[in-house]
């Protein structure tokens, strides 16, 4: 685990985010596994940071129970900013036709898409619609894959 969890407050930190988990529908044994894989965004506000993250998700038409398998398998999503990481992310799939729906289904399909770098999902996505297979499926079979192999 990681260190800073020693230094975290329980009553200003830890105990929100778990109410807040609580709330959106994770179980206490989704609750665990999320922190054991991420405690990082325990340090995060719930009402600064969590809370519009969740918005903008639901905004894009991501209901609680997709927000909750894709926190429980990519909890770091958390972590990233709404405004340097994750909208400019959205617009280069809304560049290349993606609409919310498929976004949505991106993301439940394959949480850490949101996690490469813009460059790289740029790259990879110009590649694929010159040889003509631009898909859901594509994007998510190919940002797996290292450089060399792809």
């Amino acid at each position: 685990l990681d260190r800073r969890l020693l230094t975290c407050s329980v009553e200003e930190n830890c105990k929100p985010t778990v109410q807040w988990l609580q709330e959106l529908g994770l179980d206490d044994l989704q609750i665990k596994r999320t922190i054991l894989r991420h405690t990082g965004f325990l340090w995060l506000s719930v009402e600064k940071n969590l809370k519009p993250k969740v918005q903008w998700l639901r905004d894009l038409g991501m209901d609680d129970s997709q927000f909750a398998n894709v926190v429980m398998r990519h909890p770091s999503l958390l972590d990233f900013s709404l405004a340097e990481n994750l909208k400019p992310k959205l617009q280069i799939l809304g560049h290349w036709g993606f609409g919310d729906t498929q976004i949505v289904r991106l993301l439940v399909s394959f949480p850490p898409l949101l996690s490469y770098s813009s460059k790289r999902l740029e790259h990879r996505m110009a590649i694929l619609s010159d040889r003509g297979l631009l898909t859901e499926k594509s994007i998510c079979n190919t940002m797996r894959l290292t450089d060399q192999k792809f």
